[in-house]
C-alpha cells in the first residue's frame, strides 16, 4: 500500500472514531466510560495522518520543482483519494446494535455476577406501585434472590422483542467492556398485546414475576405477566451492564 493510502486511510479511521463519538454511536460497541479514550484516539489518528500528508506533500513538491515534473506527484495523490471512496463509506456507516439475531445465537443466562455468588444477596425493591428495574437486575433476583424481594411487586423492564420457538421475550444485551464480550438476558411475556410486535422492537412493560420460572433448564428466563405494554424508541444507549 503506498504512503499515500496509508495516510488517508489513517485519517479517514480516526475520523470515524470521532464521529461515532461526537453523535453517540459508540455506544453501540463499548461502555460510556470509554468515550475519552476514543476521542483521544481518534484525534491523534487525524493529527497523524494529516502531519504525514502535508509532510509528503512537501516533499513531493520539492523533488518535483528539482526535476521539472509538476504534475506526476498530483495525478498520483488524486488517485489514492479516489481508492479510499469505498472505504469511506466502509468505516463512516454505523451498524446496528445488537438485537435479535445475536439473542437467537447466544444462550441467555443469569449476570455472571450473580450466578458467580450461587445466592447473592439482594437488598429490597424500593417503595411504589411500579418499580423500575434494569432487565439483569429482575432476571438475577428472579434467578437467584432467596428471599423472594419480586414476588407480589409490579416492575417496568423496557428491552426489545424477540420471537424464538413459539415463546416472545423481552430481551437486552449486556456488556462487560464491548460489544465483542456481549451475552442477552431474556425474560418471556406472559400475557396478551405483545404477539403483535415484530423482531427489535422496544418496548416498556410492567408485570409481576411468576416465581420459581427462572431455572437452569430455561437458562435463567423468568415469566413475567404482563398488565400493561407501551411501544417507545430505542435508547441512544442499547445494552445494560
Amino acid at each position: 500500500m503506498k504512503r499515500e493510502t496509508q495516510n488517508i486511510l489513517l485519517i479517514l479511521l480516526g475520523g470515524a472514531l470521532l464521529k461515532i463519538t461526537i453523535n453517540g454511536d459508540y455506544l453501540r460497541y463499548v461502555k460510556p466510560a470509554q468515550q475519552p479514550w476514543i476521542i483521544a484516539g481518534g484525534a491523534i489518528m487525524v493529527a497523524l495522518g494529516a502531519i504525514a500528508i502535508v509532510r509528503d506533500l512537501l516533499a513531493a513538491r520539492a523533488a518535483a520543482v528539482v526535476s521539472g515534473d509538476v504534475h506526476a506527484h498530483e495525478h498520483n495523490t488524486r488517485s489514492a483519494w479516489l481508492l479510499m471512496v469505498p472505504v469511506l463509506a466502509v468505516f463512516l456507516v454505523a451498524p446496528p446494535a445488537l438485537g435479535a439475531d445475536s439473542v437467537t445465537r447466544t444462550e441467555a443466562r443469569a449476570p455472571q455476577s450473580a450466578s458467580a455468588s450461587n445466592a447473592a444477596a439482594f437488598p429490597p425493591l424500593p417503595a411504589g406501585d411500579v418499580v423500575p428495574l434494569e432487565v439483569n437486575d429482575f432476571v438475577s433476583r428472579a434467578g437467584w434472590d432467596k428471599s423472594g424481594t419480586l414476588n407480589g411487586r409490579t416492575v417496568r423492564l423496557s428491552g426489545f422483542v424477540v420471537h424464538n420457538e413459539g415463546n416472545t421475550m423481552l430481551a437486552r444485551m449486556v456488556i462487560g467492556c464491548c460489544a465483542a464480550d456481549a451475552f442477552p438476558i431474556t425474560v418471556r411475556m406472559v400475557g396478551d398485546g405483545v404477539s403483535g410486535f415484530g423482531n427489535d422492537t422496544w418496548l416498556e412493560v410492567t408485570g409481576t414475576v411468576v416465581p420459581g420460572t427462572a431455572v437452569r433448564e430455561n437458562s435463567y428466563m423468568p415469566d413475567l405477566t404482563l398488565t400493561s405494554v407501551r411501544q417507545v424508541p430505542a435508547p441512544k444507549d442499547p445494552y445494560e451492564y
